[in-house]
């Protein structure tokens, strides 16, 4: 299949994010993105960084020796709160994430977090407080910069990386210890949020909570840079989201945010086919990360 024919088949399954059109996606993708090569890139898996069985995370780290410490790229992958994880050794899915990021240079993670309805609310966030904190202890000796930490997020995962950044779920008075963030077709503002039972699973049903659970005020005043994405063919709630982000920013900030569009993909594609031949989103991360500041020696 072509490139040209990969773009054909995600245009025709259209914005509806249905079970079909997710494992339509995936068949796309699976057999293209890039898998780890052991002669360059070497894996630690399921490295526990809390207690629970689902906080683990994997390390994807090039074999070639570095005299500097790399940028480490971390990504939460989504599910709806409810489900998803960061894949066995065998899945291409998100293991294509880490080696994607281990071939650019940087030291690669991905991260597993705790499920609702059994751990609700702050809990993804509260989880990706612990996976830093262990990231800035133990990162360096895997050749990564605990100083030089990119956190992102897809759909589920967006919505954790931002509460992360809103200080949910962790102590007061805290900051977030990350250099940038990268959110992928998240939620931010939950009075635009749909009901659902998922996010009522997280969230709970009372909306009067709303304002407690929303990330955008704290979005808007971050001194973290952040790049947003939003997909061609995401469904109108995540567009909605990112319009909403674009709209406060500039009222707020007087620019626009780092913006991505990401044209020809829908809500899953976007990290499905990171490190693949098709990669649209893969050189916007190279971008992004290149141009942040340096941290002091």
């Amino acid at each position: 299949m072509s490139i040209a024919d990969v773009y054909a088949r995600l245009r025709a399954l259209g914005r509806d994010f249905t079970p079909a059109q997710m494992v339509a996606t995936r068949e796309i993708f699976a057999p293209r993105v890039a898998r780890v090569d052991p002669a360059r890139c070497r894996v630690l898996r399921d490295v526990a960084y809390g207690a629970d069985p689902r906080q683990r995370l994997d390390v994807f780290a090039p074999v070639e020796p570095d005299a500097a410490l790399r940028p480490v790229f971390v990504f939460v992958h989504g599910g709806g709160f409810v489900q998803g994880d960061k894949g066995a050794p065998d899945a291409p899915f998100y293991n294509n994430v880490g080696a994607w990021a281990a071939a650019q240079g940087y030291v690669g993670v991905t991260v597993t977090y705790r499920l609702a309805p059994v751990h609700p609310w702050p809990a993804g966030s509260a989880d990706l407080e612990l996976a830093v904190q262990w990231l800035q202890a133990n990162i360096a000796a895997q050749g990564g910069d605990p100083a030089r930490i990119i956190l992102c997020g897809q759909s589920a995962g967006a919505v954790h990386v931002a509460g992360y950044l809103a200080r949910h779920g962790a102590e007061p008075g805290t900051v977030a210890q990350v250099a940038a963030a990268v959110l992928v077709s998240g939620i931010y503002d939950l009075s635009l949020a749909t009901s659902n039972p998922m996010h009522e699973a997280y969230y709970g049903a009372d909306r009067g909570s709303d304002a407690l659970h929303a990330t955008l005020p704290a979005l808007l005043a971050t001194p973290v840079p952040c790049l947003y994405v939003v997909c061609e063919f995401d469904p109108l709630e995540f567009q909605r989201q990112t319009a909403r982000v674009v709209e406060e920013y500039v009222a707020v900030r007087g620019e626009w945010p780092y913006l991505v569009y990401l044209a020809g993909h829908n809500h899953l594609s976007s990290v499905l086919q990171v490190g693949s031949d098709a990669d649209r989103l893969g050189p916007q991360l190279v971008q992004f990360i290149d141009q942040l500041p340096q941290a002091d020696p």
